[in-house]
């Protein structure tokens, strides 16, 4: 991999951060391959068992920044593989609800730990503080870009809008 250094100090950071990222990127697929998942199966496999609520296409696309067209289709093919089942829309209840299957269950312990250790090698070498510093980085790029984009990301209604949404591991 080229080290690359351009003129304006914006465009090497950006390049990092996009080398990091697809790098990141191809090691979780390459290690989700090998339990029979695709990083995106797999995160909505933990969504499916770990998000604090109704799971709803619509919040799926929300919480992978997604369309929710690429998510109708990816829950189409997970729902043929037998990972997901769809709840549909009933009276009192006017959205469909995503559940996960035995088969996905099954499916969903591994990749989770794959992703986990891919994660947590990423960062290993990071003390506390320095990993505390790249999210306050990232978050600010991250609202920048979500402001340029005229999105606001909003929790659901049973969290309070100051803190963080406690995710279980």
């Amino acid at each position: 991999m080229y080290e690359l250094q351009f003129s304006e100090t914006a465009m090497t950071t950006w390049n990092m951060l996009r080398q990091t990222w697809i790098a990141v990127s191809k090691v979780a697929e390459e290690k989700l391959t090998r339990v029979g998942l695709t990083p995106e199966q797999a995160a909505v496999l933990w969504l499916c068992r770990d998000y604090p609520g109704t799971l709803k296409p619509a919040e799926i696309a929300r919480v992978l920044f997604r369309e929710n067209q690429t998510v109708a289709g990816l829950l189409n093919r997970m729902e043929k593989d037998g990972l997901v089942k769809r709840i549909p829309k009933r009276k009192g209840q006017p959205f469909t609800e995503i559940k996960m299957t035995a088969k996905g269950e099954k499916a969903c312990g591994p990749g989770v730990e794959v992703y986990k250790k891919v994660i947590i090698g990423v960062v290993s070498d990071m003390s506390e503080e320095e990993q505390k510093r790249l999210q306050g980085s990232l978050r600010s790029l991250r609202d920048k870009m979500l402001q340029e984009l005229h999105m606001e990301v909003s929790k659901p209604t049973a969290y309070d809008q100051d803190k963080p949404i406690p995710v279980k591991w």
